[in-house]
């Protein structure tokens, strides 16, 4: 059974000599057993990343006081940007849908077996047409009707309601609006989207009928943390599968969306598991 009282740190830096002795020695100077380590150095620009994972059992430092440790032993020596999480705290998501469902049932399905570390308290939509689904689960829903003379007005309340909420993280499960920046802005880092890879090749409405015009041999979708440039935030994770001469738009479609519910989901786990790291509108994620 997993262990609940963990630390994670997150760290990435300036690469150079004794890093990782420095962090595992601080750890198991103050008695703390290290249960998970990774570590990866970019060579082009010099910078090292590592997650390490230990356990708190017995660790000499409260936990209230472990980040300033860290921050005066490590970080000022290093010129370390670290995040520290615990693992009895779990991240509070939202999901915004619009109305096509499959993304939204793969994420509700995995949080109702327990696969994931999280909370689901609400789903934000610009459409009623899934609220059905929400009841069935038991999530709160929300619908915030969206035109162009109202959307400042609407992602006002909407933000304001993540807030009420303590909401940490947002995935956008095929939601089918840009975001404004005052929204992104709030949450860097930390709004998860998912959409085909035929960008920019295919852009438009329907791009797996352009494709299937063009005869691809293969599709795919990308999860990527959203930012102001529309679909061009750090990369998560992408897959792809191989399609055929005999493959109809329609399969091509029905091929595409369980992509997308995939890559989606194996998104959301790394963020809920803390093991990503973005640097540079690029992601380093650990295993």
């Amino acid at each position: 059974m997993a262990n609940d009282n963990t630390a994670v740190l997150l760290i990435h830096c300036p690469d150079r000599p004794g890093i990782l002795a420095a962090v595992t020695d601080f750890i198991n100077q103050q008695k703390g057993n290290i249960l998970y380590l990774d570590q990866y150095v970019n060579r082009e620009d010099h910078v090292f990343f590592m997650r390490v994972e230990w356990a708190l059992d017995n660790f000499i430092i409260p936990r209230d006081e472990i980040e300033d440790y860290i921050d005066t032993l490590l970080a000022k020596r290093y010129s370390m940007n670290f995040r520290l999480y615990f693992s009895d705290s779990k991240p509070r998501m939202a999901i915004f849908v619009s109305k096509m469902s499959h993304c939204l049932f793969d994420l509700l399905g995995r949080y109702h077996a327990g696969e994931w570390n999280v909370e689901l308290p609400l789903i934000i939509s610009n459409h009623p047409d899934l609220k059905p689904v929400a009841d069935q689960f038991g999530i709160d829903y929300f619908v915030f009707p969206i035109n162009k003379d109202n959307k400042a007005e609407q992602e006002a309340k909407e933000l304001e309601l993540l807030k009420q909420y303590n909401i940490n993280f947002v995935v956008l499960a095929r939601y089918m609006q840009v975001l404004s920046p005052q929204l992104i802005d709030s949450y860097p880092n930390r709004i998860i989207n998912i959409h085909h890879s035929f960008l920019p090749a295919f852009a438009g409405a329907k791009p797996y009928h352009a494709a299937h015009e063009r005869g691809v041999k293969i599709i795919g979708a990308t999860s990527h943390y959203v930012t102001s440039d529309l679909d061009a935030g750090p990369i998560i994770g992408q897959d792809v599968v191989r399609v055929t001469h005999k493959d109809t738009i329609e399969s091509m479609v029905r091929k595409g969306r369980d992509l997308e519910k995939i890559v989606l989901s194996r998104a959301v786990e790394k963020h809920i598991d803390r093991k990503i790291l973005t640097y540079q509108n690029r992601t380093v994620v650990f295993d």
